[in-house]
């Protein structure tokens, strides 16, 4: 399907489609019934390093792309960009203006040799990314290889708990405690603390081992309860910390599940995993939810022939979708939707409601068209076809499919204008 003319809201998506290594951005827009891609021009290879590459912080309203020299921390706002541009992982904290861009260290040892030698890998943040006024702050080391991040703020339920961001490292199975309000000058953007997520029963009775095996993958703060929960997926157990104290109070039994993350609102958190192991021919995506107020999983849900990959919110916060992509035996392969994009109504939570699988392709990311808070249009990008497929935001239909460029293996979308 292409009807790249049709008819519809105006829209404004960035695409960058690549191949891991090099790639290119363009900008796909619709103003007045005609829809127009715009291919924004593309440097050289730069030739250098992974560590030394320009990192790839946001595409301003103008069309200008905004880079950061990882070497002299440089913001450059320029019309062009590099080729082999990083986009590297990020974090956008809710709270406020700044992002929070990872680095995963090298694949040896897990550490940012540029910025923190053998010491750890880094955090990078970044104010208002998608803008020319765009500024570095500071790139803070932390512990080795994959993370994420969480960020906590009062809230009514809990008044006293404080601007913190918290980033958990893979390799090590711990998390970093950093400041994150501006007006406390003496913490912020400073290292507080290192909760070691160590179980000792699991270290062969080793208390306080890092690196460990707890292999932090989920990390979520809930301001109903006014915690924050880590999920170890080595040790299939979800950490309850206090963020007052830095204490982990509580450590619960949670297996099977590999990502965990909380909803508009926080009450709930969604864990998500994968079942290879007790079908030779199908995998099987596990969903779960949480209750942070009676500290137990309130409902689960098996989806078979699905690997569930990246998740997101529509900006009402009413629906949940993941999109999919390939793991297992090459039988539980051959039987897997991958082409799917799956949406989950969240107004029926406690209760899990797959409501739709939205046959649109294997999609790299989702992107979301919400004036007044209201989706029109869900984006997403289809790298192998170098397509945006778009939805209607409501009914979940597949619309048109626009071309945009040369098919590629990775695709990543935004909102033009929005943080990336």
């Amino acid at each position: 399907m292409n009807n790249a003319g049709k008819a519809g809201p105006d829209f404004a998506v960035v695409y960058y489609i690549g191949d891991r290594k090099t790639g290119s951005i363009h900008i796909v827009q619709r103003s007045n019934g005609r829809t127009s891609v715009e291919h924004l021009p593309v440097e050289p290879d730069t030739g250098l390093d992974k560590m030394l590459k320009p990192i790839l912080a946001g595409v301003t309203p103008e069309r200008q792309v905004v880079q950061l020299d990882p070497r002299t921390k440089e913001i450059r706002v320029r019309a062009t960009f590099p080729a082999d541009g990083f986009l590297a992982h990020l974090y956008a904290d809710p709270y406020s203006s700044r992002d929070w861009f990872m680095n995963d260290g090298d694949k040896e040892t897990g550490n940012d040799t540029l910025n923190c030698g053998d010491k750890g890998s880094s955090v990078t943040v970044i104010d208002n990314t998608a803008s020319a006024g765009a500024r570095f702050l500071k790139t803070i080391c932390v512990g080795r290889g994959h993370h994420q991040a969480a960020f906590t703020v009062p809230s009514a339920t809990a008044p006293n708990v404080p601007r913190r961001a918290w980033i958990s490292s893979l390799n090590d199975g711990a998390i970093t405690v950093i400041g994150n309000d501006p007006q406390d000058a003496a913490t912020y953007l400073a290292v507080l603390a290192t909760i070691n997520l160590c179980e000792a029963a699991r270290e062969d009775g080793v208390a306080g081992k890092i690196p460990n095996t707890a292999y932090p993958h989920g990390l979520a703060y809930s301001p109903s309860s006014g915690k924050l929960y880590n999920l170890n997926s080595g040790y299939g157990t979800l950490a309850i910390i206090d963020p007052l104290t830095n204490a982990i109070e509580e450590r619960m039994n949670l297996k099977g599940y590999s990502n965990l993350f909380a909803t508009p609102g926080g009450r709930y958190l969604i864990a998500r995993g994968a079942d290879r192991k007790s079908d030779p021919h199908h995998v099987i995506a596990k969903v779960a939810v949480f209750d942070t107020v009676t500290n137990e999983v309130v409902d689960t849900l098996d989806v078979p022939d699905v690997y569930l990959s990246k998740y997101y919110f529509n900006p009402e916060g009413g629906k949940l979708y993941f999109t999919t992509s390939s793991s297992g035996s090459p039988e539980q392969q051959a039987n897997l939707k991958t082409d799917v994009v799956l949406s989950f109504d969240l107004t029926a939570l406690p209760k899990l409601r797959l409501t739709q699988q939205i046959k649109c392709g294997p999609s790299g990311s989702l992107a979301f068209l919400a004036p007044n808070r209201r989706t029109e249009r869900v984006f997403a990008s289809h790298a192998e076809d170098g397509t945006l497929v778009v939805i209607d935001g409501q009914s979940d239909a597949v619309l048109e499919s626009i071309e945009v460029t040369a098919p590629g293996t990775h695709s990543r979308i935004w909102m033009l204008g929005d943080r990336a």
